[in-house]
Order: structure tokens, then sequence, then C-alpha cells
């Protein structure tokens, strides 16, 4: 059995990740749970994330799941962050005025336009926040892009992008007006700024491909 635990911190589209894991075989058993002990023994670990960052980091640090985290990733667990859960591992964040993180990854995360008009290559004016899909460029090889040829569609919702301090890190990028990370990657863990379990084929072969992961590149 292959268990992954999708920790649940009141902040996170738990409902949709985890029927996307069990979609993805029998032998798949996900328990969505904020018990230090259960996410601990399970065999990878799922980090989402939806909403106000300062919120979901006064829930993080209330709830103990920075240090569940932080031990996780100590044990060389496989941990795969989704979109705010991404977004929490930085330094700090631009949202709601300056919001402290947890510092796993150096960088922080800014608003995308930075206060101005955000513009494409036309020069027409970008929606923010970014919504739907775009093209995923890998950035070197990673199991959890096999099986993904690269350029592949993922489906983003987010206002804010992460800017990472160390480029050795950025595993996949994207561009909404401008360059920025779409995925990050250290040790045993892997972060993306998209929805897998939102973006049909690719984003399930993702998942799949986290199952299979012991934590090693």
């Amino acid at each position: 059995m292959n268990n992954v635990a999708v920790i649940d911190y009141g902040m996170g589209n738990l409902h949709s990740v985890a029927k996307a894991m069990e979609s993805l075989g029998k032998d798949v058993r996900v328990d969505v749970t904020g018990d230090a002990e259960r996410i601990l023994a399970a065999d990878r670990i799922i980090f989402p994330g939806v909403g106000a960052i300062r919120d979901c980091m006064a829930e993080i640090r209330r709830l103990g799941v920075d240090t569940i985290v932080t031990e996780a990733l100590a044990q060389g667990k496989p941990v795969l962050a989704i979109c705010v859960g991404m977004q929490a591992l930085m330094n700090s964040s631009e949202e709601n005025g300056r919001v402290d993180c947890l510092g796993l990854l150096p960088g922080s995360v800014k608003r995308f336009g930075g206060g101005g008009s955000l513009l494409d290559v036309d020069g027409q004016r970008l929606k923010v926040p970014h919504m739907g899909w775009n093209c995923v460029q890998q950035r070197g090889e990673h199991p959890l892009w096999h099986n993904i040829a690269d350029d592949s569609r993922f489906y983003f919702v987010h206002s804010y992008f992460v800017a990472p301090d160390n480029d050795d890190q950025v595993s996949g990028v994207t561009e909404y007006g401008q360059v920025f990370a779409a995925a990050l990657s250290k040790d045993s863990l892997f972060a993306v700024q998209f929805h897998p379990e939102k973006s049909q084929h690719c984003g399930l072969q993702l998942l799949n491909n986290f199952l299979h992961w012991d934590g090693r590149v």
C-alpha cells in the first residue's frame, strides 16, 4: 500500500487533490489529516494551499505544520507542495503587506506587475489573477517530469509568483507577462505553482510520478 498524507490545515484544495491521488490506483491510500504522527508515518506527503498567505501562515504555525514539514524533509521523505503550499516555503511574501514564510527555500513571493500594469508581448494588459493553462519549460531532468513532454500545459490560478534566490532550484518555468518559476526542487522536496490535480493527463502523470518517487534525484 502506498500511503499518502495530504496536510489539512484548513486552507488547502484537499478534496480535489485527494480524489486525484485515489484515482491513480487501488494500492493508494490517502489520509487527509492535520495529525503530525499520521502525516510523518505516511510514505509521502502533499502540502497544498489556497487563499491568502497571511491566513495560511497563521494556521500553519498554529497547528505546527511548519515543524511537520521541516521534520519530513529532514527525514528525506518525499514532499509535494502545491500553489500556496509552494509559496509558503519561501522566506517571505509581498502579499498582505509582507508576511514571513517558512524559509525552507531562499527567495520571496511577489505580485504580478509589481504594482504597475502587466503586459503581454503585444503590449496588451494582462489580468491578475493569472488563471488558465500555461506551457511549462522543464529545467533539467527530474523524476517528477518522467513521461511528461517539455512545454506541456498545466493549470494555474494565482496573483503572486515565486522569485527564488537560487536558480539551481528551479525545475520549471513559464511566462505570464514575465518568466517565473513554475516548479522548484531541493532534495526530497518538489514544489509547483500550478495545480496538478486540475491539469488533466499531465497533472495526473506528475502525481503518479510522485507516488513512485523515493525522494532522490
